[in-house]
């Protein structure tokens, strides 16, 4: 896997991490369990869980992920129920970004290798999210993946390579269908 981050972890750093998506499950179980109009405290908690946010954002119930400390949310971010986070790397989302229900995004896989995979070798790579995108329900973004601005994904997409910008791009894997003016 080409340009991605290794992570072979010592115990003392496992256990660091351990505690670090310990802390920050324990706020997004928090999150979710906020009733719905209390929007001020929703979003005092989301500060506290993400890396950096602007003004005008909001996560449906319920939102996981695994640091908070990775993920960056542009302007007028929107996500619907149900989205998933696994950010052990960057996660950047840019403004008036739209995220349907029941989403995915990761940024760590493992080796083929099963020796490697038994020693705890990682691979990370950042997700990146351009401008005014709009993600379809069902869709999973894997690691190292760039979506250009302006481009919608389709629903029930597996985004497995770079989608350019003004695109309408879909499938599994996903693939541009249409390239909008």
């Amino acid at each position: 896997m080409e340009n991605s981050n290794t992570n072979f972890k010592s115990s003392k750093d496992s256990m660091k991490l351990f505690y670090e998506r310990t802390k920050c499950k324990a706020l997004c179980h928090k999150y979710n369990s906020i009733s719905p109009e209390m929007i001020g405290i929703r979003l005092e908690l989301l500060r506290n869980i993400l890396s950096k946010t602007k003004s005008v954002f909001l996560f449906e119930q319920p939102f996981m992920c695994d640091y908070g400390y990775n993920i960056e949310i542009g302007e007028n971010f929107y996500s619907n129920h149900n989205l998933i986070i696994l950010d052990a790397d960057k996660v950047v989302f840019g403004d008036n970004v739209l995220v349907g229900p029941n989403c995915a995004i990761y940024t760590s896989t493992h080796p083929f290798n099963a020796d490697l995979r038994e020693k705890g070798v990682l691979y990370t790579k950042p997700v990146l999210v351009g401008n005014n995108v709009w993600i379809c329900g069902n869709v999973t973004i894997l690691p190292g993946v760039k979506i250009g601005d302006n481009s919608v994904i389709g629903a029930g997409s597996v985004v497995s390579k770079d989608v350019p910008a003004n695109v309408i791009a879909a499938g599994t894997p996903c693939k541009v269908l249409k390239y909008l003016d």
